[in-house]
């Protein structure tokens, strides 16, 4: 590990990632592993003029052990003292920073009905909060630091120092920190990612059709209204931030009884520590009608089955085939990268923000624009080196998006 890159990519993150604010709290949920890394963001958040730093430690192995030995019930249930923190800070504009980085297939052998039955305490628990987040009241950042398990399941073949200071590499190359100025890199990076967001926002598309070799034919509608999004998003007050670093994607929502046909995966999903792969959906009027998975089936059944709304759409993002993450030929089995390699599709709830003033409407004025929502919100990659969506215009018109798997404009 470089000391001075992991310095730059804390400053980053703190700077282009949550626009951090002076005595305003940062909240940090981090792995236990990524400890040395979350002590640096600290430490620089305080220099940066933050009130103070709560950080929320997050232990994978024992999350393993109270999976395999805890009753069952306990995971129907979800900590009051927990709910308290997050929605004390949340009113008290706090940002929240999220350090994703787990082992992609710890949980393998826990029964996925205890994985589900303990995400949706937790969903349940925290909508409030969850929803301030999607409707960006709250400025928040997801990144990842490496891990020694994930390293492993990445980089097999290198010996465990090898695989820790590959995985850096390939993060900090993918975040741009390898570059001299990564800040002013980020800043031209959203220049670009805002051109192909206008030039969507400017088609007045009424729907996609997606076409690949994988078996991909799938056509969905989008509602009136939507926007397109990508790089930079804003809370109300207009406090400009990113939400996912890396990001490579524009994105917007679907129309949430307006998908048909069929999509098939091009990279695994992990969801839960547990890996789903090779599967496909397909739908009619925007319902998942029928799915399959040659691995992780039980898994993404019970993803699929966690309330009405996960049985809907909630984004479409696209993203080129030639994406630098893609270029890497890495497969990060981590969704926060494999996601910025991919066009991809997300189980479950849509961004208010994707709509047009959606972020002062009420749940049943959203429910009436056909926008999506559920406990969850789960991407899925999609994307392929021979990817081609049309757009339709309202008028009729057809335009090409995709080619080739990359965009034609």
């Amino acid at each position: 590990m470089n000391k001075i890159n992991l310095e730059k990519y804390a400053r980053l993150i703190l700077t282009i990632g949550l626009n951090l604010q002076k005595d305003q709290i940062l909240i940090i949920n981090s792995p236990i592993e990524c400890a040395y890394f979350t002590r640096i963001v600290a430490e620089t958040a305080y220099r940066e003029g933050a009130r103070d730093v709560v950080i929320v430690w997050k232990d994978e192995l024992f999350s393993k052990i109270r999976f395999m030995n805890a009753p069952e019930n306990v995971f129907e249930e979800f900590p009051n003292w927990q709910k308290e923190l997050y929605l004390s800070y949340m009113r008290a504009g706090a940002a929240f920073l999220s350090i994703a980085a787990n082992d992609p297939e710890l949980m393998k052998d826990v029964n996925p009905i205890r994985l589900m039955k303990a995400q949706k305490a937790g969903n349940i628990a925290l909508k409030e909060y969850r929803e301030s987040l999607m409707s960006n009241k709250n400025v928040w950042c997801v990144i990842s630091v490496p891990t020694a398990s994930w390293a492993k399941k990445v980089f097999p073949q290198a010996n465990e120092e090898e695989q820790i200071e590959k995985l850096w590499d390939s993060i900090f190359k993918t975040v741009r920190v390898d570059q001299p100025d990564p800040v002013d890199a980020w800043k031209r990076h959203k220049e670009n990612l805002k051109k192909r967001m206008d030039y969507l926002n400017q088609l007045n598309l009424k729907s996609l059709h997606y076409q690949s070799a994988l078996g991909t034919n799938l056509t969905i509608e989008l509602p009136e209204g939507h926007l397109w999004l990508g790089g930079s998003e804003f809370t109300p007050e207009g406090l400009e931030f990113v939400a996912n670093i890396p990001t490579e994607e524009v994105f917007t929502l679907p129309k949430r009884t307006g998908v048909n046909g069929k999509v098939v995966s091009s990279k695994p999903l992990n969801y839960n520590g547990n890996l789903i792969e090779k599967f496909d959906l397909t739908f009619k009027d925007g319902y998942i009608v029928n799915f399959n998975a040659e691995k992780g089936y039980e898994a993404l059944k019970n993803l699929i089955e966690t309330d009405e709304g996960s049985h809907y759409l909630g984004e479409v993002a696209l993203v080129p085939y030639g994406s630098p993450i893609s270029n890497s030929n890495i497969l990060f089995y981590n969704t926060l990268f494999d996601e910025n390699a991919s066009c991809h599709l997300a189980i479950g709830k849509a961004y208010p923000v994707c709509l047009k003033g959606g972020d002062l409407l009420s749940s049943e004025e959203l429910e009436n624009s056909g926008v999506n929502d559920s406990l969850v919100h789960e991407d899925f990659m999609i994307g392929t080196a021979d990817l081609e969506i049309t757009g339709i215009t309202t008028t009729g018109e057809k335009i090409p998006i995709f080619k080739a798997g990359n965009f034609v404009i």
